[in-house]
């Protein structure tokens, strides 16, 4: 029976490249996302799916104005192939980690505030010890998705790490109280959490979630048992949705701020600082109370992520000061 001309030759070893593709497609859900992933142009995303549809004689991918998905046959052949590229990975990492000295890229992430102030001081001195080792640091304070956009480690402000995730805890952390000087000499200090209700309050913003209380608690000896006050919040004068921001509010006088203690450690330029405020009291369940080092679940860590994990450990391990 003579072939159908028709249809493409399929080489395994010809379309391992567009198989790839596909791959990352399927994580990705976005042309945008799956190129700049690759470092490809989306032109070229576009056309190589393309042309391995011609090849697999049917359709891999439903297209969208909102999204990317795989058919049934494309999410198949993901699903299928995956083990075999995940072992390539990891041969790949293995020969490299033979190497004499670490290299290659790493893909971090981490919050604008905590990157800024401690993360970035610290990715240099790493940088001058490894320069074979590059970095590649996004600051974002969403919540991305390690495996959809291809980061090999984050770093995450949380109460706990994620279950399927490989975690380094990095140092504790706390919520406190703030204000400036300026401020509560005008107003005086709270003597108790429900003080609070009378105060202008700067609040932390998160996505469109309205924050409407702060609760905080504190452990009576005397008594033998610990207090809660949950704090309705009556007059927010000011909101953002970077601690930064809020600290220089604070610095400003503008109210009584909660924030991460790597945000309220403010600088004592030109003589501002700020005071904490009911400082035997902790916030509970607002922000996180330890930084890890987190990436996604895999049976090996590469030798360059295992060499930067340690040197932030051992960067972050002070912890951080409280006012």
């Amino acid at each position: 029976m003579a072939s159908d001309s028709s249809q493409p030759s399929l080489r395994a070893s010809a379309i391992l490249p567009d198989l790839h593709l596909l791959m990352v497609l399927g994580e990705t859900h976005s042309y945008t996302q799956a190129a700049q992933r690759l470092g490809l142009s989306k032109a070229t995303v576009s056309q190589r799916i393309a042309a391995l549809e011609r090849t697999m004689g049917i359709p891999l991918v439903q297209r969208s104005t909102r999204a990317v998905a795989l058919t049934a046959a494309g999410q198949q052949l993901v699903d299928e192939t995956r083990p075999a590229f995940s072992q390539i990975e990891h041969s790949l990492a293995a020969v490299r980690d033979l190497a004499a000295s670490p290299r290659g890229l790493v893909r971090l992430t981490a919050p604008v505030a905590l990157g800024r102030q401690h993360l970035m001081p610290a990715l240099s001195s790493f940088a001058l010890a490894y320069p074979d080792i590059r970095i590649e640091l996004d600051l974002n304070d969403r919540l991305t998705n390690l495996v959809q956009e291809g980061f090999d480690l984050a770093i995450r402000h949380t109460q706990a790490a994620p279950d399927n995730t490989v975690a380094w805890p990095l140092c504790t952390s706390q919520a406190i109280l703030v204000a400036s000087p300026q401020y509560l000499q005008r107003y005086g200090s709270p003597k108790h959490p429900h003080d609070l209700e009378k105060h202008d309050c700067l609040v932390y913003l998160r996505g469109r979630t309205e924050v409407q209380s702060w609760t905080l608690t504190r452990h009576s000896k005397r008594q033998r048992i610990d207090e809660h006050c949950h704090i309705p919040i009556k007059k927010a004068v000011f909101k953002a949705n970077n601690s930064e921001v809020l600290r220089e509010a604070a610095l400003a006088g503008l109210g009584i701020a909660l924030l991460p203690d790597f945000s309220a450690q403010a600088h004592h330029q030109e003589g501002r600082h700020l005071h904490r405020v009911l400082p035997q009291w902790q916030s509970q369940g607002f922000f996180g109370n330890q930084i890890f080092a987190i990436r996604p679940w895999a049976p090996q860590v590469p030798l360059a992520v295992k060499h930067l994990v340690a040197h932030l450990q051992h960067a972050f391990k002070p912890g951080f000061a409280t006012l």
